[in-house]
């Protein structure tokens, strides 16, 4: 058996495509944010329309993210990027040309299904495609690459609605994904290896994937919509059962290898050493990570800010999450836990300065008393999350890359949808209380810093650095081009 990385010296190139998936895929969940306004305008969309668009992607990109790893495993996963971003560009496509806004709904929930096949195969590349001693940089590189997108989805979307391409509104926000779709196909179909993946006797659990279906939509669905609909007793509801089903999946998977059948999910993952906690402290600090969603409202319905200034507003953030990855970088992998929970500690830091800033300044704030702290917290995100990401799969078996990678991408979703709805809880509610805005976020960011200190605790559980040996589940060699 010989080693993978000899068969494949191209593979720091081709990461580079899949890295801008990753980016296209961060830049649409957030992109479409500050074009609802221009949406409702010119489409007369009600606000459980707009709603819908908003949070249909993430929605339908978390129901597809475990489904989509683990056929990239049994499939391919060169086979699953390149289906995946064919259908995410078409959906681009039909959502930027959209007649209706029935017609955008579905190609929103359409372009977060194709996203949930794409996806998953890019940490599972890394995963199965380098040796240990190169994944830290690889898993850095990944992780810089999801805040940043993020980060730049507001900005993209502020500055393409501002411009009013040919008249055409709002519309390029979607539209701007077909050059870039085309080019990275071209890019993975030239330089990404195709592994020769297991096809015999392929039985899909789609039982399993029900029920893990049932058990994201409990929890996304109450925690996207329940909020701004004042929480109904089907939200409620629907998060009573979240912990009935997550326990009937569990049961079902633990049987399915006793019947002699391939589980959708190896809850074998779980014991791992770093994969549960790594998916626990990951909930939390992404949970956390919800600041901007009450700074947004903060700066732009109470302070005035237009879009485009507010998406400027979180450009420091942008500067300390390239520091804080290189920074991570050039560290290595012997760091392990103990830069996870700096990074935490970073952001804890950002956080509170951030709450301090607008609390003491009130509606006089300017940007310019925001930019230490942002900075800090982005510092934060860069450290924490592509060393949060190689501690979680450092004991991963390459057979399971894929089913572990939309796991964690999965929990991503699910961290970022607890966050906004428990931090923009409290922060509605503190308004309602009758509270100046201010101290509403202060209270609010209070609630995300409770969420990262409870994340820095539990790193304790991480494991110690990865041994320099390499992994001996390694998947056997056998490429073609």
């Amino acid at each position: 058996m010989n080693d993978l990385r000899l068969n494949h010296p191209r593979r720091w190139i081709a990461l580079v495509p899949l890295l801008v998936v990753v980016f296209m895929d961060m830049v649409d969940s957030q992109i479409v944010a500050v074009a609802l306004p221009s949406i409702r305008a010119t489409t007369g969309a009600s606000g459980s329309a707009l709603e819908w668009i908003a949070a249909g992607y993430t929605l339908t990109f978390a129901l597809l993210l475990i489904t989509g790893g683990r056929l990239g495993d049994r499939y391919g996963r060169k086979s699953l990027l390149l289906v995946g971003i064919a259908g995410f560009t078409l959906t681009s496509l039909l959502a930027g040309l959209a007649p209706t806004v029935e017609v955008l709904i579905i190609a929103r929930l359409a372009q977060g299904a194709c996203a949930g096949l794409m996806v998953p195969q890019v940490l599972a590349y890394v995963q199965t495609e380098f040796p240990p001693e190169e994944r830290g940089k690889a898993f850095g590189l990944y992780g810089i690459t999801f805040p940043i997108g993020g980060l730049a989805g507001p900005l993209l979307g502020g500055l393409l609605t501002g411009a009013d391409l040919f008249g055409l509104g709002w519309r390029p926000i979607f539209l701007v994904n077909l050059p870039v779709g085309v080019l990275a196909m071209i890019m993975i179909a030239a330089l990404m290896p195709r592994r020769n993946a297991s096809t015999a006797a392929v039985r899909v659990d789609a039982v399993g994937t029900l029920l893990a279906g049932a058990v994201v939509l409990s929890l996304l669905v109450p925690l996207i919509q329940g909020m701004p609909s004042g929480w109904p007793w089907w939200s409620v509801l629907l998060l009573i059962a979240f912990v009935p089903l997550l326990l009937i999946f569990l049961a079902h998977q633990r049987h399915r290898p006793r019947a002699g059948r391939e589980p959708l999910l190896d809850l074998g993952l779980l014991r791992r050493p770093g994969f549960g906690p790594g998916l626990l402290v990951a909930w939390l600090f992404l949970a956390g990570m919800a600041v901007f969603f009450v700074l947004t409202l903060h700066l732009q319905e109470v302070l005035r800010f237009s879009p485009m200034i507010t998406a400027v507003t979180f450009l420091p953030a942008t500067l300390g999450i390239i520091a804080g990855n290189g920074l991570a970088l050039s560290v290595g992998a012997k760091a392990g836990r103990g830069l996870v929970a700096l990074g935490l500690l970073a952001s804890f830091t950002g956080i509170a300065g951030i709450a301090l800033t607008v609390f003491l300044a009130a509606e006089s704030l300017q940007l310019w008393q925001l930019l230490p702290s942002a900075v800090i917290f982005g510092l934060g995100l860069g450290l924490t999350m592509g060393k949060l990401v190689a501690v979680a799969l450092q004991e991963v078996p390459a057979e399971s890359a894929g089913s572990a990678s939309g796991v964690i991408n999965t929990v991503f979703q699910l961290g970022s949808a607890t966050g906004i709805a428990l931090i923009g809880s409290v922060y509605f509610d503190r308004l309602h209380a009758g509270l100046p805005s201010a101290t509403a976020v202060a209270l609010a960011l209070a609630a995300a810093l409770a969420l990262v200190l409870i994340a820095l605790l539990a790193t304790r559980h991480l494991p110690t650095p990865p041994p320099a040996a390499p992994n001996p589940h390694r998947a056997p060699v056998s490429a073609t081009q």
